[in-house]
């Protein structure tokens, strides 16, 4: 029998160690935070308020910014507390809830980018069948599927995670708690509740990617079949911005996720998390919000009828 000291809470790794640089991570991660924050809801609002976005495109965009919210308010606050009041530590419980969010959120968004791809398959491919393929109901249904399918992988994770006590080192190096960097401190290794629902949610992963894929080959294929220039154009354009965003959520998450951990993190290991975790739900509504007429003219509108006098 071998005596282990078990851990009840965690270090999570800053940024700098100079107060300067501290104060410096803490104000551009906070520009950042308000950015994403203000985007999204931004988004949230004008596909809200306005009639002329009320169709199943907007409404599942209505959808993704609010997880880039979410998901992006999981981890940024904490950071930023880190830097100004020097207090790294994190309990069990807090970092178990933290372990849920991040993956309920991602897997989420996962799974509605790609009933967002079908979406845009509908769209063009079956134009005349469209407002029956995706309709109100059917709508709700792949919203619901997706927000599911983020609860269910939540849940796993965090419970394999966490069903094993930790008894080695509890300094994680990263700067937010996160799934290898826990494992490296678990009594049993290897974790193999763990492995085998990270097998599970890669292979959901890799479906969710074929099937996005599969879909714009055939939305290419009709496109390039289009007699109009203009009509060419203007499909490609409706498809550009989902097609930037699920590109870099699924370049960032492989890049992340491939890379190996190591004992001693790097400013590289920590630019990529933050890449993927905090980058990523800040871009989305700039790619989705400044690259889309319907969008802006929304917006140009709800602006108006607020303050008449501009």
């Amino acid at each position: 029998m071998v005596n282990h000291t078990v851990i009840t809470n965690f270090f999570l790794m800053s940024f700098s160690d100079i107060w300067g640089l501290q104060i410096l991570h803490a104000m551009l991660f906070s520009l950042i935070y308000l950015a994403a924050l203000m985007g999204n809801l931004l988004i949230i609002l004008v596909t809200t308020i306005s009639q002329s976005l009320h169709t199943p495109m907007y409404f599942f965009l209505r959808h993704l910014s609010f997880i880039d919210l979410c998901y992006i308010s999981v981890t940024v606050p904490k950071s930023i507390l880190i830097s100004l009041t020097h207090n790294n530590s994190i309990s069990i419980l807090e970092c178990a809830t933290q372990i849920f969010c991040i993956v309920f959120f991602a897997c989420a968004e996962l799974a509605l980018l790609t009933v967002m791809s079908y979406d845009r398959y509908a769209a063009i491919c079956h134009p005349l069948h469209y407002k029956t393929l995706m309709s109100r109901g059917a709508c709700v249904q792949m919203a619901t599927a997706s927000w599911l399918n983020g609860s269910v992988s939540g849940i796993m994770h965090t419970v394999s995670t966490f069903s094993v006590p930790f008894c080695k080192a509890n300094v994680l190096g990263q700067f937010f708690c996160e799934i290898p960097h826990l494992l490296r401190l678990s009594c049993s290794q290897p974790n193999f509740a763990e492995i085998g629902t990270t097998v599970t949610t890669t292979i959901l992963g890799l479906g969710c990617f074929l099937y996005i894929v599969i879909s714009y080959v055939y939305i290419f294929s009709t496109v390039l079949k289009m007699p109009s220039t203009e009509g060419r154009s203007k499909a490609f354009f409706t498809c550009l911005p989902h097609l930037i965003v699920t590109t870099v959520f699924f370049t960032t998450a492989f890049v992340a996720h491939v890379k190996p951990t190591s004992d001693t993190p790097s400013v590289l290991d920590l630019l990529v998390s933050v890449f993927y975790v905090v980058v990523a739900p800040t871009l989305n509504p700039a790619i989705y919000g400044l690259r889309n007429k319907d969008m802006k003219t929304a917006l140009a509108k709800l602006v108006r009828k607020e303050l008449p006098c501009l």
